[in-house]
């Protein structure tokens, strides 16, 4: 390239740039309300996700509240390897696996054939009566949702017990034996979400092309064989991309939930990474070990989204940026 095609060609760059941060700064003006909406949600994230991050250091220190972060002693992996010491973080780790593993299992399944079940419905009043119904529970908390089970659940007059006590079956007590808590757990967390994460497969449903059916009518395929070569196939790709990327959330076994459920009865079987750092990090004051273990479980969950990303864009063609 000789000196004036250079020239011209720093001249087109300055120009773009020009027409660049004049096109960003008009853009900025016209749509200023958009971003003074999106404000106060930013400052909210930067405030609680990103204000505490400072805080990390605690995970390697003895953190002394009123030596503060500069004076507590440094400790460097200390609290890291105590967390392997103590049995009781193996099973807290072994607990979050079992119950989220489960829950991302039903919460695949169940959403799946209940959108199957659901496209089958040819009342359109009755269809949507029933996606009505299974969606509302998502909006309750389980503040509420706590205090029903614990109502419902109970062995002394408990509306389940009653129901089983008419079959001869003595009182379960769901809330407080392990494998019960377990279970308990996983079943009312899916009827809370599936009819929300039904959603996904029944988008991807609408997605089909009608003409595939009408093809398959005149080959004489019956509803059962249009689901199993055109509906089934065509849910296939959504269903790897919601699979693989569920496996970012394997330790996220739902602090609210358990939370509002669990009690000393059920530590055993029930007790998560999420409450065991709140009950050690917070209530019992050791901060630094509590911090370590958050810290632990936030940098495994990351490089799993990671993974899960990839084998998403590996599997599915699916890609966010």
């Amino acid at each position: 390239m000789d000196t004036a095609q250079q020239l011209t060609h720093d001249e087109s760059l300055a120009h773009g740039g020009k027409k660049t941060t004049t096109a960003a700064k008009w853009n900025l003006a016209r749509n200023w309300p958009l971003h003074m909406m999106v404000l106060p949600a930013f400052l909210v994230v930067v405030l609680f996700q990103y204000g505490p991050l400072p805080g990390l250091v605690m995970a390697f220190q003895q953190f002394k509240p009123w030596l503060g972060f500069m004076n507590s002693p440094f400790v460097g992996l200390d609290q890291f390897s105590k967390m392997w010491d103590f049995p009781q973080s193996r099973q807290v780790i072994a607990n979050t696996l079992t119950i989220a593993g489960l829950k991302i299992v039903f919460h695949l399944t169940i959403p799946f054939l209940f959108a199957l079940l659901l496209n089958e419905i040819r009342v359109i009043g009755y269809k949507r009566t029933v996606q009505t119904m299974v969606y509302l529970p998502h909006f309750l908390s389980w503040v509420i949702l706590g205090g029903v089970l614990l109502d419902i659940l109970s062995t002394d007059g408990g509306m389940v017990n009653q129901v089983l006590g008419l079959f001869g079956i003595k009182p379960v007590f769901f809330l407080g034996n392990g494998d019960w808590f377990r279970f308990t757990v996983i079943v009312s967390d899916i009827w809370k979400d599936f009819g929300f994460s039904a959603v996904i497969f029944l988008a991807a449903l609408a997605g089909i092309d009608p003409s595939l059916y009408e093809a398959a009518v005149i080959d004489g395929c019956n509803r059962f064989k249009q689901t199993l070569y055109i509906t089934i196939p065509g849910l296939l790709p959504i269903t790897i991309v919601v699979g693989t990327l569920s496996l970012g959330n394997i330790l996220n076994a739902g602090f609210d939930q358990i939370f509002n459920l669990y009690n000393p009865l059920v530590y055993n079987k029930g007790d998560i990474i999420d409450t065991y750092v709140y009950r050690v990090g917070l209530l019992s004051g050791d901060y630094s070990f509590g911090t370590a273990v958050g810290m632990f479980k936030s940098v495994v969950s990351f490089i799993l989204i990671m993974i899960a990303y990839r084998m998403a864009y590996v599997f599915a063609n699916y890609r966010i940026f």
